[in-house]
């Protein structure tokens, strides 16, 4: 009897290891077989454009800042193009788009190898000439500019007003503040913030960003759609250089704008007269905080500013694909090929 249950026994164990280590190979071979290669990221493929497109280069992503190519949006859509930022297709681009922000610390950040014939150099910048250096660096090089200037081969504004196709009734937000400020570049020797210190002797302000009161970016417009008045000082003044300290902290936000910028003919280029108040219409900071306080009493008078409203849309979200995408319009529209000889000379 003894020995009978120790061949059961035997049996049962010799049958769970089969089992086992039918189990363990069955597992390593189907369930857990390995999962397929990865393939690159859509932007450093080695993906050429089809033979009538004309190929994009993009020699450094603006900031380091990521986004998807090929897929422009209907506003700036221009088929026959196809972008990429991989260099190794540098002897086949049509145009190469320069970051000047990335590349102007030395030439050596640009090719070092010769320019295909008739491939077009694309300058790209939205700052200030006050915050762009080395602009020399790219004299005989650029045969297009791409900058919020409107006399650029490429306009790429901060922001811009839309038509309604009919009447729009807008209600503006609620009020429950007067005057604020996001600022987070505070450099006590500029004249913006030399004009605020003034203006502050008369009418209190409430300063957000660094410094000053905190302000998430979430927070932003929910914030300063409580104000009737925002400041919106650029840090430095220069042709069509209207940024979005007035189309998204202001007008996006529903808030009067208060400009300190170039003169006030070069913002209704822009925006209807009655939709701004520029610190130039009043000789001293005190005479513009008494008006402001005048109309802070005055709901009708203040309501006035939004008048334009019912026929016009602010669009201050514009990003980066959208700047980029109108390059190949513009290529196709180029005049004949040319080079600026003196970028330094125009931009400033």
């Amino acid at each position: 009897m003894k020995t009978m249950l120790q061949a059961c026994f035997q049996c049962a164990l010799f049958f769970f290891i089969q089992t086992l280590l039918a189990f363990l190979f069955f597992s390593s071979h189907i369930l857990y077989k390995p999962s397929p290669r990865l393939t690159e990221p859509p932007d450093t493929q080695m993906t050429t454009p089809r033979e009538s497109e004309l190929l994009i280069l993009l020699w450094t992503w603006p900031f380091g800042t990521h986004f998807p190519l090929n897929q422009c949006p209907k506003l700036s859509e221009a088929p026959g193009c196809f972008f990429t930022a991989n260099r190794s297709l540098y002897s086949s681009a049509s145009a190469v788009i320069f970051h000047h922000r990335d590349v102007c610390r030395s030439r050596t950040l640009m090719p070092q190898i010769p320019r295909p014939k008739g491939q077009y150099w694309v300058w790209f910048n939205m700052e200030s000439p006050s915050q762009s250096p080395n602009l020399g660096l790219m004299d005989n090089l650029i045969n297009l500019t791409m900058s919020y200037r409107t006399d650029s081969d490429i306009f790429t504004p901060y922001g811009y007003l839309q038509t309604y196709n009919s009447t729009h009734n807008f209600t503006f937000p609620e009020k429950s503040q007067l005057v604020a400020w996001a600022v987070s570049n505070w450099n006590p020797h500029s004249r913006r913030v030399q004009y605020y210190e003034e203006l502050t002797k008369y009418i209190n302000i409430d300063v957000y960003g660094r410094q000053h009161i905190p302000l998430a970016s979430k927070n932003l417009h929910t914030t300063l759609s409580k104000y009737k008045f925002y400041l919106s000082f650029e840090n430095s003044i220069h042709k069509d250089y209207i940024t979005e300290k007035l189309w998204k902290n202001a007008l996006i936000s529903g808030t009067v704008p208060v400009v300190l910028g170039p003169p006030r003919e070069n913002y209704e280029r822009f925006l209807p007269r009655d939709s701004f108040i520029h610190v130039e219409d009043f000789p001293t900071a005190g005479e513009l905080a008494a008006y402001l306080l005048a109309l802070d009493k005055d709901s009708q008078r203040y309501q006035q500013y939004f008048n334009w409203r019912s026929h016009l849309q602010p669009l201050g979200y514009i990003n980066w694909i959208i700047h980029y995408c109108k390059t190949c319009k513009a290529l196709k529209e180029a005049p004949s090929y040319r080079t600026t000889p003196s970028l330094t000379k125009w931009y400033t």
